[in-house]
């Protein structure tokens, strides 16, 4: 049986957060807020957990699930040859809602699916978020809904989707709320994903491979001309995981 903890009561909170600690480490699922939407996270070095996340959306490998990560230390910790503009713009926006999609240590022990040896990384601000990932470590984390289906702003409409494929859901209130005001992000409530990829030791581009919260025109401030312009083919297309098919109000991207 699965229960839905509000997050703005104390005792709740607290019996939440052991439930939830409690079912990564069984990889078992657990629902969370993030600043964009709703996810289900499970345990990112857990091929198990990684399965049930895909079984529970009804989703492939060809997919895989960005992870989500509590601070850029550990970015340095997953990832290899991480671009001086990537750090410029993490430095800028996280946390927040912009996802960076790197090459992984080729030395991680997991299976997140089909990632042709990359990562997609983001630090979310969302309070709840950041307090489980500080406690678990990275974590999987894909929109809390069934595939192609609408992404989740809140712990009810993500309970209605997954029911009890899922252990715990943490209420965190409505999610998103920060970027709701913005007309320029409303396209969709997801994270904006930057494609650093095929950036090498002899340079290259950043590529933004999909339109989310964070605007191409504030990217482009923090980092000028190593953002390729947005009809440039992006060298990094074959090897990067595939964009995540579902988000709020729009079956084109992931969070």
């Amino acid at each position: 049986m699965t229960r839905i903890y509000n997050c703005s009561v104390e005792a709740e909170y607290a019996a939440g957060m052991r439930m939830a600690l409690s079912a990564i480490g069984r990889s078992a699922l657990v629902v969370i807020p993030t600043d964009t939407v709703y996810g289900i996270a499970a345990d990112a070095f857990s091929p198990e957990a990684v399965q049930n996340l895909l079984d529970a959306k009804g989703r492939g490998r060809t997919s895989p699930p960005p992870v989500l990560i509590p601070g850029i230390s550990t970015m340095d910790a997953l990832a290899v040859g991480i671009p001086a503009p990537v750090r410029d713009l993490v430095a800028t926006f996280w946390p927040g809602g912009l996802t960076v999609i790197l090459n992984a240590q080729q030395s991680l022990v997991w299976d997140l699916g089909e990632t042709r040896g990359t990562v997609a990384l983001r630090m979310p601000s969302n309070p709840v978020a950041l307090d489980i990932l500080r406690q678990t470590g990275p974590l999987a984390v894909s929109s809390a809904n069934l595939s192609g289906q609408p992404a989740a702003t809140d712990a009810q409409a993500a309970e209605a989707a997954l029911g009890d494929r899922v252990a715990v859901y943490l209420d965190g209130g409505v999610a998103g709320e920060a970027y709701m005001t913005d007309a320029a992000a409303s396209v969709a409530l997801s994270s904006t994903i930057v494609d650093a990829s095929g950036f090498d030791s002899n340079g290259g581009t950043l590529h933004i491979v999909r339109d989310g919260v964070v605007s191409r025109a504030q990217i482009e401030a923090v980092i000028g001309d190593a953002l390729a312009p947005a009809d440039a083919p992006d060298p990094g297309a074959e090897s990067e995981p595939k964009p995540d098919p579902d988000v709020a109000h729009d079956a084109g991207s992931r969070d």
